[in-house]
């Protein structure tokens, strides 16, 4: 009786990981842990008896030091390294390196590796980038806002695309590529924008010894090398360099993830003379011993020669995105949403994205009207004058309204407008109490205008939907 309870409990485990399997394979699983983990961060920064261990939480000092004596500390690594700046700078360089290593995926054999299918969505990606930013320009010249203009140009890719999964078929599978493959380029453009205006102030000599390191790895991998270890400490290297140079530190996933073999070490015609030799062995290792249990050990020895074999006729770059997936998008992403979605709402104007003061601007404005407006106008004007200008074709079984119902989920920035965000507004002439109130203000803004958005691109789709339908 004794074994009951536990085979129960075995029972029940079991199911648990089922239906977990089940649910971390939907499309929409990483945007509903992640809307989960900024409402949890919300109470957090917000309920009188979490508010104070939240914000200490996301202060605390993490450091490797070594102290005199007297007890001071003399040398201490990283710099300045809390536990907020640990998420946003080490493990968003997982996200980062993941990134890379979708857009080179896309840009070597996907959506994006030849111009008849990039140039679209390329170009639409553009768009989608310059009117956000020029309204946000537009409504915050001149002010403290105004360096924030990168934060509603990004596109959250896990959330458009798991809404356009939800919609099923209402929407053309020729969109859904197109709105995908938007969202790499998207996504590319946005690493740029950080690379470029959102770091700090360059110490050159460190950064020519990180170009140093990275040609080094560049050609370790032209002369073949496709051993995972020998990338490692380079990458931590780079990474080093970087966040001492006054480059952003994520930058340093996305130049190593561009240097990850997408060769494997084994071509498929080494993987079947090989993988035949193997079952060989494994046939006349059973038929010596036909009564032993299968695997016994020459057995085993073959199946680990093939599950070796097997692993190494995938290319590294493959092996690596396949095996960081689940944990950036279950792990990484809502522990970056719990540390950055956090704002206590000290002042009842962050709410009011309409609000806009003389000197520190409209910045809930600014990002508003970027992502609800300018994301849908930016890419279906840009795709207009590709497909008028012969440059592109419409996507099949699609018309216009369709594509600025599917445009409008453009508009959901959420991750990238979250990131970008907390690197803006930042500056020696700047008081920190309002660098704090304005990137705190552009949270708020970032995640109503995504809310908006998704909930606007939804319904055009639906209502477009049900006209074609009626019409059929």
């Amino acid at each position: 009786m004794a074994l009951i309870p536990i085979y129960w409990w075995n029972k029940e485990v079991h199911n648990f990981r089922i239906s977990q399997n089940k649910f971390s394979k939907q499309p929409w699983a990483q945007g509903v842990v992640l809307l989960a983990c900024v409402a949890v961060a919300m109470l957090l920064a917000n309920l009188p008896f979490t508010k104070h261990i939240y914000h200490a939480v996301l202060e605390t000092q993490l450091f490797a030091g070594i102290k005199s004596p007297d007890g001071a500390v003399d040398w201490t690594f990283p710099r300045g390294m809390t536990v907020e700046k640990f998420i946003n700078d080490i493990l968003m360089v997982i996200f980062f390196f993941t990134v890379g290593l979708e857009i080179k995926r896309e840009v070597v054999c996907g959506e994006l590796s030849s111009f008849k299918k990039a140039i679209l969505p390329v170009i639409a990606a553009f768009g989608g980038v310059a009117v956000p930013a020029v309204i946000y320009t537009v409504v915050n010249h001149g002010t403290l806002a105004a360096s924030g203009w990168g934060i509603p140009t990004a596109t959250d890719i896990a959330f458009a695309v798991g809404i356009l999964s939800i919609l099923g078929d209402r929407v053309p599978v020729s969109l859904k590529v197109f709105l995908t493959a938007l969202a790499i380029a998207d996504d590319l453009i946005a690493i740029l924008v950080v690379a470029f205006f959102y770091g700090g102030s360059i110490n050159l000599g460190l950064l020519g010894v990180a170009l140093l390191v990275i040609l080094f790895v560049f050609l370790m991998k032209r002369l073949g090398e496709k051993r995972m270890a020998f990338y490692l400490v380079p990458a931590i290297c780079v990474w080093f360099l970087f966040y001492y140079s006054g480059i952003h530190a994520t930058m340093s996933g996305v130049v190593m993830a561009m240097l990850i073999p997408m060769e494997a070490r084994y071509n498929k015609a080494k993987f079947h003379r090989r993988s035949r030799i193997l079952l060989n062995g494994l046939a006349e290792s059973e038929a010596l011993a036909p009564n032993e249990d299968f695997p016994n050990g020459p057995q085993r020895h073959y199946l680990r020669r093939l599950s070796g074999l097997s692993r190494k006729s995938i290319p590294p770059s493959y092996r690596l995105e396949h095996l960081l997936n689940p944990w950036v998008n279950f792990l990484i992403m809502p522990i970056f949403a719990l540390a950055n979605a956090g704002v206590e709402i000290t002042d009842p104007s962050y709410f009011n994205v309409f609000s806009y003061d003389a000197s520190m601007g409209g910045v809930g404005m600014g990002i508003f009207l970027g992502l609800l407006l300018g994301k849908p106008l930016g890419i279906t004007l840009a795709s207009w004058i590709a497909i008028k200008c012969h440059a592109g074709e419409m996507p099949a079984k699609a018309n216009w309204a369709m594509l600025f119902a599917v445009a409008c989920l453009g508009g959901i920035g959420f991750t990238m407008s979250i990131f970008v965000d907390t690197l803006s507004f930042a500056g020696p002439d700047i008081d920190p109490a309002v660098t704090a109130h304005l990137r705190d203000a552009g949270k708020i803004a970032v995640l109503v205008g995504s809310l908006c958005a998704g909930i606007l691109g939804s319904l055009l789709i639906t209502l477009v939907h049900k006209a074609q339908a009626k019409k059929a």
